[in-house]
């Protein structure tokens, strides 16, 4: 493991920010750190980041107590960015690899790597202000990554990028893991936490809900729900399942959303489907990260 929190509470006056919080961030893998505003996700990736001190609970940096030294070895883009915005775009990148110990010589040579990628040199002598919301958000990116961190956090990385830019961005991302980087993905969008995490965690009003792997936790919240698509209308289907609905998908195609009861067999109901009609697909359903999101969200209430 690149980092594991364990037991961490965090109170602001009288509100519980996190309470007895434990997640694991498995090495070169995409972890989604997930959660409505407000459930504490910006708390806990601000003590991954020792910007603030936990309560109580420990955590640990590559099987070490988590220490100042360990923040050379961290990237941190944060949701609010924090980018000078009178300061050149050039310098201020070489100035935060320095921060983060690449001397100038290093720093240079890792940055021309990242300008021809983004195809930036052209704003390098310019303010951060005289650019757009997106072109700072690739020079925020740059910086974060330019030292070449273990652990990187993410947190609303695709703010302000249109389609094209938000897919380069994920082609980065995946290289950085294909690297070796450890990646803590904070985001609402849970079409790129499809695309990308490979483990998740749901916090919801200071505690975590959900953990696992992406796919264990989609096989957890499956209904035994499938997709039929067929010729014609049915006249009936198996006792084993219950007919949800059906809609037309073209002349004479339909497709039926069943469910099957416990302990029928699939396998068995689709030839009792096809003595009776003709069957174009028969497709589990599973639910995407969203619908597992506002399942997992309304059933912590």
């Amino acid at each position: 493991m690149i980092l594991k929190a364990e037991h961490i509470h965090k109170s602001y006056t009288n509100h519980v920010a996190l309470h007895d919080v434990s997640i694991e961030i498995p090495e070169q893998s995409i972890f989604g750190l997930l959660g409505p505003n407000g459930a504490g996700k910006t708390s806990l990736i601000r003590i991954l980041t020792q910007i603030v001190q936990a309560d109580s609970g420990e955590v640990y940096f590559a099987g070490e107590k988590l220490q100042a030294k360990h923040i050379f070895e961290m990237g941190y883009l944060p949701e609010e960015r924090g980018l000078y915005k009178k300061m050149k775009v050039g310098e201020q990148l070489l100035y935060f690899a320095e921060l983060k110990g690449l001397n100038i010589r290093d720093a240079r040579q890792k940055l021309k790597y990242w300008i021809d990628k983004f195809e930036i040199q052209s704003w390098l002598g310019k303010k951060v202000e005289e650019l757009s919301k997106g072109m700072q958000q690739k020079v925020q990116f740059i910086a974060t990554v330019l030292h070449e961190p273990k652990l990187i956090i993410l947190d609303e990385p695709f703010s302000g990028f249109d389609p094209i830019n938000a897919q380069l961005l994920v082609e980065e991302i995946t290289q950085l893991k294909k690297k070796g980087a450890s990646i803590i993905f904070s985001t609402h969008r849970m079409d790129s936490v499809e695309q990308l995490c490979d483990h998740i965690a749901l916090i919801n009003k200071s505690h975590v809900v959900l953990n696992g792997a992406v796919s264990e936790v989609k096989n957890k919240y499956k209904q035994n729900k499938f997709s039929v698509v067929h010729k014609k209308a049915f006249d009936g289907i198996p006792q084993s399942f219950e007919q949800l609905n059906t809609q037309v998908r073209a002349e004479s195609v339909y497709e039926s959303i069943i469910k099957m009861n416990e302990g029928a067999n699939s396998n068995k109901a689709l030839l009792e489907f096809m003595q009776n009609n003709e069957v174009l697909s028969f497709n589990e359903v599973i639910p995407s990260m969203e619908d597992i999101f506002i399942m997992a969200v309304e059933s912590s209430k």
